[in-house]
């Protein structure tokens, strides 16, 4: 009798990343994925929402479950061979969520960089820098909070992206 395992090799980046990638590569095909995953996505008892367009599989919680840090997984599924494919996961909060924070990044990167031109500006004519410094660091505690928001954010959505990686699991196991 041949014992076949069926070994998941997972390739993570870095716990410091918010958004958290990982790389698997499977001995099924790409098509033979995507129909795991629609199969699963349209069972009644189904407790995740899903999207599967042109190779990508977006996976968030039911909305009876779902909060402000509730984690979306994206997933790309990538041809290698026939019969093997490479999957590469990430998790991110839903798309307004990343929008709105991504714009705030800007708006406090823009401004910084306004206040160091400042700053120059005002060396030069030998005024006094006070203003510009007291943004520059005031700015530069907006931007650790908002980091530290995300972090909070991802430590609030853990339990979410456990049950999302486990579900993953168990489709690209099937």
């Amino acid at each position: 009798m041949k014992d076949k395992s069926n070994i998941l090799v997972e390739k993570r980046n870095s716990e410091v990343f918010l958004r958290p990638r990982f790389t698997i590569d499977l001995d099924k095909s790409t098509g033979q994925i995507l129909e795991n995953f629609s199969k699963e996505l349209k069972k009644e008892d189904c407790q995740f929402l899903g999207n599967i367009f042109d190779g990508h599989v977006f996976i968030s919680v039911s909305k009876k479950e779902e909060h402000f840090w509730s984690p979306q997984l994206h997933l790309e599924i990538l041809e290698k061979t026939a019969q093997k494919s490479v999957l590469k996961g990430l998790f991110g909060p839903k798309p307004q969520v990343w929008t709105l924070f991504m714009f705030v990044h800007f708006v406090t990167g823009i401004s910084f960089l306004g206040f160091v031109v400042m700053l120059f500006a005002k060396i030069s004519l030998n005024e006094p820098v006070f203003f510009p410094v007291i943004m520059m660091v005031f700015l530069s505690l907006i931007w650790l909070v908002l980091y530290l928001l995300g972090k909070i954010g991802k430590d609030t959505g853990k339990k979410q992206m456990s049950d999302l990686h486990d579900f993953m699991i168990k489709v690209i196991g099937d």
